[in-house]
């Protein structure tokens, strides 16, 4: 009797401390958690809205988890202070111009601090002190911009259709090029005639590519014309020439001009008879007078040359005349 009571004691014994090395694992696990054995300094943040962040969730820094939540204590009429045990070993990278925000751990996860931000000259943050709190996206928020996103593509597929719609009614540019037969065959057209058009561009740029290798062949007529010194000064003296032809003929066009103004004046001889009608009438008078003189005169000429006293005159004259062609033959 005494042996199997023994026997329970020692079993219940075992089971108790058991019991107890659990225990204790379980709190210094938990403990470990929450960094309840670790040495914390104590900072804060103010927020207008921790979106259900309550005491005990944890803060992360870099994706690592560096502290929890000590406390969530309203503050004047709507803001929120949360307070946080940071574990002292990462205080020597968390810097005072950091940045806390709100965020949550996965996509349905528990809400988390994230302190990221803060550039390592500014001093390392110290116990005591208060970062700046991030405002955070909220649902709502998500979900105003997914629904004015909505409208918009709404709107977007609403315009698209009704253009859609014109363009199989044949309506504007595009709907009468593809419901218009002729239209289509007039644009083929007219790109046929910008390629061949093109492709006589590129002809061209060949040709003007050749003749300008020609140009430059060394020894050729363009290549003496342009750099030979003595065409040059020949080519130079015919210009020359030709700028003096040019202003002697300059000369008489004025000097016609001139004769030619004088002619329609009436100070001289000339113009007289040209612009002077009745002068031209006293001339034609004169003539007419000299005509009638040169009549009377040769049959004066006639009448003497049958008068008695002067016949044998010009009868030995014609003889003479007639001997000197004899001696001539």
């Amino acid at each position: 009797m005494d042996t199997s009571e023994n026997r329970k004691a020692i079993i219940v014994g075992i089971f108790l401390a058991l019991g107890l090395v659990i225990f204790i694992l379980g709190v210094f696990t938990l403990g470990g958690q929450q960094k309840s054995f670790v040495k914390n300094i104590h900072i804060s943040s103010v927020f207008d809205d921790v979106a259900g962040l309550k005491k005990g969730n944890n803060v992360w820094f870099s994706g690592v988890k560096v502290g929890t939540i000590s406390n969530v204590k309203f503050i004047g009429s709507s803001q929120v202070r949360v307070y946080m045990n940071i574990d002292e070993a990462t205080q020597q990278y968390i810097h005072r111009n950091a940045g806390a925000k709100i965020s949550s751990d996965g996509l349905i996860g528990n809400k988390i601090i994230v302190i990221d931000g803060g550039s390592p000259q500014a001093p390392v943050v110290q116990d005591g002190d208060v970062l700046q709190a991030e405002k955070m996206l909220s649902t709502d928020d998500m979900l105003k911009t997914l629904q004015a996103n909505n409208k918009n593509l709404l709107s977007i597929t609403t315009d698209f259709k009704e253009l859609s719609h014109q363009i199989l009614a044949g309506k504007g540019t595009v709907g009468a090029l593809m419901a218009d037969s002729n239209m289509a065959l007039q644009l083929k057209s007219a790109m046929r005639n910008l390629q061949a058009t093109t492709q006589s561009a590129a002809r061209m740029a060949i040709q003007l590519d050749n003749f300008s290798s020609k140009m430059n062949t060394k020894g050729g007529f363009a290549d003496k014309l342009l750099t030979d010194t003595t065409n040059f000064n020949r080519i130079s003296q015919a210009v020359a020439q030709l700028q003096k032809a040019a202003s002697n003929a300059s000369t008489l066009t004025d000097n016609l001009n001139k004769a030619s103004n004088k002619l329609n004046t009436t100070d001289n001889a000339i113009g007289v008879l040209l612009n002077d009608p009745k002068g031209a009438v006293q001339v034609q008078s004169t003539l007419n007078l000299l005509q009638q003189s040169s009549v009377k005169l040769n049959d004066d000429l006639e009448a003497v040359q049958h008068n008695f006293f002067l016949r044998g005159f010009f009868k030995k004259k014609e003889k003479a005349k007639a001997d000197s062609l004899k001696g001539k033959q």
